[in-house]
């Protein structure tokens, strides 16, 4: 089955949605409202299952180039003793591959690259989509409209495609925290790979990149809309005694480069990812707080199991109604191991339950640990043929 699609958002999601419906025969439009394609934002931490994904799509190899697996480290208290070691190779055995860092920018150019020039309209702001006959979706633009025989919402967080298929749907909702992220000016001497540190109500993190250059970020817990007038400051004074390298990574990032976003998810599950001909993706169906590192591996597995259940059905409703039934149910739990990772970490301030969280993981044995990340990280995609 073919025909035309329109995906509004041409972020990870949408661009991989896009590329799976290209390869599988649709004509595809890309409606990105950004004017200019700076791909603002850090990094992107992917697991097996997302680059199995890009692997159906066809990008999985240049991605690998890009990347850099993340093999060494753990999870650290502030004073840097080690509560968790990390084994990316007992990971690539388990399933092929280890957890991998690429500057966001990196992937978006790649995913651009795979693409016909003409499928991707820059700067255009797409209105309300409607579906006018049985067979056609219509996305209205700046004073025109596109009609398709699909349309794919990956329009991000807000969502308006998806405020306007479910209006009742409170969408999502500050999870009372917020995190600060850059990636560094230039290469920072390393002795891992990855590490994550879990203080009293703060973590910090980093995953080391190709280049030698790293993606640091900071989770505090901080009221919605909460800015600070130097942040890079700011974090230098949270975090100025906690362990090497931390400092080292804040003095190696330019004051500028710092980006400071809320965290928000779609604490409410939606009751469904498609309605007619119009389907969800990434985080327009289940935006997840960032604790699991699966937010782009989700969204690239939507695309996937999208792409192959529109190729493999008879009409676009059934098509649609197999890929609810397979993304919604792992997507949504996903999510939910999410939030509760988050509980584990920054969340925890009292001494006693960080105390007993330490304590836990210095205990918990790594095969155990292994295969609590592969419930996540093991999942095959569908052939796209």
């Amino acid at each position: 089955m073919g025909g035309t699609a329109v995906v509004v958002g041409g972020g990870i999601g949408g661009l991989a949605a896009a590329i799976g419906l290209h390869r599988t025969g649709w004509a595809v439009r890309v409606v990105e409202r950004a004017p200019v394609l700076d791909d603002a934002g850090a990094a992107v931490s992917l697991a097996a299952n997302g680059l199995r994904a890009l692997d159906e799509l066809g990008v999985g190899g240049a991605v690998r180039q890009a990347a850099r697996g993340q093999y060494l480290g753990g999870t650290r208290t502030p004073e840097g003793r080690w509560l968790a070691r990390m084994d990316g190779r007992a990971l690539e055995r388990a399933v092929g591959a280890p957890i991998t860092g690429i500057p966001r920018a990196v992937l978006h150019r790649l995913l651009r690259e795979a693409l016909p020039a003409e499928a991707q309209l820059i700067g255009a702001e797409a209105g309300p989509v409607r579906q006018v006959d049985p067979g056609t979706v219509r996305v209205d633009l700046d004073g025109t409209a596109l009609d398709a025989d699909l349309v794919v919402a990956a329009d991000g967080i807000r969502s308006t495609v998806r405020s306007g298929l479910f209006p009742d749907h409170p969408g999502p909702v500050h999870s009372g925290s917020a995190v600060l992220r850059a990636i560094t000016e230039r290469p920072v001497d390393l002795r891992t790979d990855f590490e994550l540190t879990w203080g009293r109500g703060a973590e910090f993190g980093h995953i080391a990149l190709r280049d030698g250059r790293a993606e640091w970020h900071a989770v505090l817990p901080l009221p919605a809309g909460t800015r600070f007038t130097d942040p890079l400051a700011e974090l230098r004074r949270r975090f100025h005694d906690w362990h090497r390298p931390i400092p080292d990574l804040l003095d190696a990032t330019r004051p500028e480069a710092v980006l400071h976003h809320d965290v928000h998810e779609l604490r409410t599950p939606l009751p469904g990812y498609a309605v007619g001909r119009t389907a969800l993706l990434g985080d327009a169906a289940h935006a997840m707080t960032p604790n699991l590192g699966q937010g782009a591996c989700q969204a690239l597995e939507d695309a996937v199991t999208l792409a192959a259940a529109l190729a493999a059905a008879p009409d676009v409703e059934t098509a649609l109604a197999r890929y609810d039934a397979e993304r919604r149910p792992r997507s949504q739990a996903v999510a939910r191991a999410a939030r509760q990772a988050g509980r584990m970490g920054h969340q925890l301030s009292r001494p006693l339950a960080v105390a007993l969280r330490n304590t836990a993981m210095r205990l918990t044995p790594s095969a155990a640990a292994v295969r609590m990340i592969l419930r996540h990280h093991d999942w095959q995609p569908p052939r796209l043929g």
